[in-house]
């Protein structure tokens, strides 16, 4: 399948090991992992860099293999998960951006395209996480309310 706004159709991607058990090397107990997550949590990082703090720094391939469970519902199970879904985040963080550089260089026309793009998807992004649950049916993407989200 292609992309949504652009023309290529690459499907590469990593892939996962076939084995779900933990690695016969890996030390660590699903109990340190759990509250390393939290404290991660507690310092702000989200869960896919939480994910790639354990595995670069702490040894932890997958979380998954080892706790049973996946990085955001350990955190849902502790409170301490993110009120906006991450990848909305991230592009609403990227619409903000775009929208202060255009606020400089007003006649930037492909810059005023994309983001038309970003929002778009966002607006699409917003109507899913509605539908599942994951956000509140009344919540509504603002673009002069949107800093306070991201900041």
């Amino acid at each position: 399948m292609g992309r949504m706004h652009a023309p290529g159709k690459g499907i590469s991607s990593s892939a996962l090991p076939y084995r779900r058990t933990p690695a016969s090397w890996s030390k660590t107990t699903p109990t340190e992992v759990i509250d390393q997550i939290c404290k991660f949590a507690k310092k702000g990082l989200t869960p896919s860099q939480i994910g790639v703090v354990l595995r670069d720094s702490h040894g932890v391939a997958q979380v998954k293999a080892i706790t049973g469970n996946k990085v955001l519902r350990i955190l849902k199970s502790n409170g301490l998960a993110p009120e906006i879904p991450e990848d909305l985040y991230q592009l609403i963080k990227k619409a903000v951006a775009v929208r202060k550089h255009l606020e400089k260089n007003r006649k930037d026309c492909d810059g005023k395209f994309r983001l038309i793009l970003i929002e778009s998807r966002i607006h699409r992004l917003a109507r899913y996480y509605k539908t599942v649950g994951q956000l509140p049916p009344n919540w509504k993407y603002e673009s002069s309310t949107a800093s306070t989200l991201v900041a």
